[in-house]
């Protein structure tokens, strides 16, 4: 699942969020990780499939992400597969999420999880959920812009 990337490592990728939700902003955001996590994460276990961020008295946490518990660490130091992990941002960025979210309705999606010079980092997205009328749009462009790449790699 890791592949390199202008010095990234990406461990983990939603790409589910991009088909149901539409993307309006996105951040690079830090987690707060206890150590038997950030092993697992370096092999690539992690699920973002179904998480998503709230806010909660002006910090962020990550909800629903599953990371696997390490094999060779102790069931002592070993962690819960779907803790709750806080979110490291900037007081500002924080500020702006609260109004985006709680006026908009808007919501926090994970997109993708990386290793940057030995760090794990998130991109946090902005997103509104797309109606199935969206969905079925989408597709259809999809499918109307591979019939035309088709068309001109046969001319």
């Amino acid at each position: 699942m890791a592949e390199q990337s202008d010095g990234f490592k990406i461990v983990a990728d939603n790409r589910q969020a991009r088909y149901q939700y539409e993307i309006l902003e996105t951040y690079e955001v830090g987690l707060e990780l206890k150590g038997t996590e950030v092993k697992s994460i370096r092999q690539g276990k992690v699920n973002l499939r179904d998480g998503y961020a709230l806010i909660r008295n002006g910090e962020v946490w990550l909800h629903n992400v599953h990371v696997s518990p390490h094999e060779t660490a102790s069931q002592v130091f070993n962690h819960d597969p779907r803790r709750t992990r806080k979110l490291l941002l900037h007081a500002g960025e924080i500020r702006k999420l609260i109004g985006q979210v709680e006026q908009k309705g808007l919501t926090l999606i994970p997109l993708k999880m990386y290793l940057k010079r030995g760090w794990v980092k998130l991109t946090l997205a902005l997103a509104r959920g797309k109606k199935l009328h969206d969905k079925r749009e989408d597709l259809k462009r999809k499918q109307e812009n591979r019939e035309i790449e088709r068309a001109l790699k046969r001319y």
